[in-house]
């Protein structure tokens, strides 16, 4: 049975692999499919992310990764896939990916949505929060393969990992006014 695993993948995050490694253990031959949203800016290129998603599972001989555009029922259609496989970290994403699955069985009758609850490690993990840790000059190198890391690190001009300093101010306290004495 054939598992299609769609999303932007920007980049690859360690929550994603565990959500790949555990499906690779359950189907025949799992496709990472990273999704050309034309909506979205992306911080990786297609290529870049297919190429990070590859190196990041090189120890998966069932994995592939691929790309599309489009309607996922589509690009499931076309690979012959069975299954549309979805990871889910909290409770606002399961009602975000039922409603996705709803419709995409309007689409296509043939088309199973499963869903994998993330690994308590990674249920805080997007990659969105990668981004902006990165952004800011904060360490991802738990968040993400080695390789991505360093890729990150190159687009936001950061040359090795280091921690974000806090700078605070330092508010001299307010003196306590002796109140009169009444006479």
């Amino acid at each position: 049975m054939i598992a299609i695993y769609p999303g932007s993948f920007d980049p690859i995050t360690l929550g994603h692999l565990d959500i790949i490694q555990r499906a690779s253990r359950l189907f025949e031959q799992v496709i990472v499919a990273v999704l050309r949203n034309p909506n979205k800016t992306p911080l990786f290129s297609v290529q870049q992310r297919l190429e990070q998603i590859r190196l990041s599972t090189r120890h998966l001989p069932n994995v592939e990764a691929d790309s599309f555009d489009g309607l996922t029922v589509n690009y499931v259609q076309m690979r012959q896939a069975q299954v549309l496989l979805r990871g889910l970290r909290a409770v606002s994403d399961f009602e975000i990916e039922l409603q996705m699955a709803h419709t995409n069985k309007t689409l296509s009758t043939q088309i199973e949505t499963v869903f994998l609850a993330t690994s308590n490690e990674y249920s805080f993990l997007s990659s969105s929060v990668v981004k902006e840790i990165a952004r800011f000059g904060g360490s991802v190198d738990h968040l993400v393969p080695p390789h991505v890391a360093l890729e990150i690190y190159q687009c936001y001009n950061h040359n090795s990992p280091m921690l974000n300093p806090i700078t605070t101010e330092t508010i001299t306290p307010l003196k306590t006014i002796p109140k009169d004495r009444e006479a």
